[in-house]
């Protein structure tokens, strides 16, 4: 924070700074019969007005370039904090309610200071993410052995043409496709519209495979969002030139979503436990 010069000017404002001063100037003009007196303030009251105009360009111009950097740096040891509550936790799998609630405080922390105004119009959000943490237990799929859990889960977005991805690893390589329709510059309506079930048998989302997903912190290293069902979910950048995935008019033999056992058992599976963003 830049040093204030108010005290300084204000002293100078002051009848106290001169009166040293006045007592002998009073005392020469009582033993004098000259005409000629004494100004009775110093000559630097003439230069005062400018003196204070400088002073507070100066003063504006220093105090900006702090708090800039001190932005900046409030940024990124909030990351340090956040990354290193999350390290534990198994991505959140492992996060007690205390753990989450502290989660919760620190991402508001990063949030508050959000060097990304328009997340949706900036090149930051594009490429492939690694998801570190969530509160979506249907990501997470807690209620299953952790030997049947995904070990990582990516998403990537291409916000050119407002479409996303998301990838499960071992042990089921699932995936799923959606389309963005942004609501404003830092929240878009989700739609998803493929699943792929071991990333090989395509098929088609339901009509009510969507949700809404909020941006509420981006930067080139991480990206916080937080879902309408009120799931926050932390990722961290791994490929900002990935693009691999496709259009819905590029994939071929895509299924249907019907009420057959197996297909509706796959795609409510994948709709609710393998690739929600922001469904639960």
């Amino acid at each position: 924070m830049a040093l204030s010069s108010t005290s300084f000017l204000s002293l100078l404002n002051t009848t106290d700074y001169y009166s040293p001063i006045k007592p002998l100037l009073h005392s020469h003009s009582s033993s004098s019969s000259s005409s000629s007196h004494f100004p009775t303030r110093p000559l630097i009251h003439h230069n005062h007005n400018n003196f204070a105009t400088i002073s507070q360009k100066w003063r504006t111009k220093v105090s900006f370039f702090p708090a800039f950097l001190k932005k900046g740096k409030d940024a990124n040891t909030i990351k340090e904090e956040l990354l290193e509550a999350i390290a534990p936790l198994d991505r959140g799998a492992e996060a007690t309610p205390e753990d989450q609630q502290r989660i919760d405080q620190i991402a508001r922390k990063l949030e508050a200071v959000n060097p990304t105004k328009e997340p949706l119009k900036s090149s930051l959000l594009d490429g492939k993410w690694e998801l570190i943490y969530t509160t979506s237990q249907s990501i997470l799929q807690t209620k299953r052995p952790k030997f049947l859990r995904s070990v990582t889960n990516y998403q990537a977005i291409n916000a050119d043409t407002l479409r996303a991805q998301n990838m499960e690893s071992r042990p089921f390589f699932n995936q799923v496709t959606a389309d963005l329709t942004p609501l404003n510059a830092r929240k878009v309506a989700v739609k998803f519209d493929t699943f792929k079930i071991a990333g090989l048998i395509p098929v088609k989302a339901p009509d009510t495979a969507r949700g809404e997903l909020e941006i509420t912190y981006l930067d080139e290293e991480l990206r916080v969002s937080r879902g309408d069902k009120g799931n926050l979910f932390i990722l961290k950048m791994i490929d900002p030139s990935y693009r691999g995935f496709k259009l819905p008019s590029e994939l071929s033999e895509v299924g249907t979503y019907t009420s057959k056992p197996m297909c509706n058992h796959y795609s409510r599976q994948a709709n609710l436990k393998h690739f929600g963003i922001v469904l639960s």
